[in-house]
């Protein structure tokens, strides 16, 4: 164990965790992930694919999926310019693996997060 890891034991809010599920903390990320997930596309074939992102949103998106190495940007030298969007294998790890898991524990489990959340809110939590 290194002591970077027994820090995680006694601050769980700094732990390796935190910085993984940071990951799902924008609500688009995982779909811009999801969107990749079928291989490389321009940013009009991902928001055509997404439907009901702005531009805007997007492009914060790619900047944080960037930055995080889990999205490649590959610009082409043609004319008119052309750039694609790519999953990098660390992209390609999370979509496969615990994104994939949390898709299948969705759908097996949203009647139940659903009643629970409309439950909770009738009675003013």
């Amino acid at each position: 164990m290194t002591d970077h890891d027994a820090h995680c034991l006694d601050f769980v809010a700094d732990c390796r965790l935190r910085a993984a599920t940071d990951l799902f903390s924008h609500t688009w990320d995982p779909v811009v992930l999801a969107a990749l997930r079928v291989g490389s596309r321009r940013r009009r074939e991902l928001r055509t694919a997404i439907g009901g992102i702005s531009d805007k949103v997007l492009t914060e998106s790619l900047h944080r999926l960037l930055a995080a190495g889990l999205v490649e940007r590959h610009a082409h030298a043609e004319a008119p310019p052309r750039v694609e969007y790519a999953l990098t294998s660390l992209g390609q790890s999370l979509v496969e693996g615990p994104m994939m898991t949390l898709g299948r524990w969705a759908i097996e489990h949203a009647d139940e997060l659903l009643e629970a959340q409309e439950s909770s809110a009738s009675k003013g939590l």
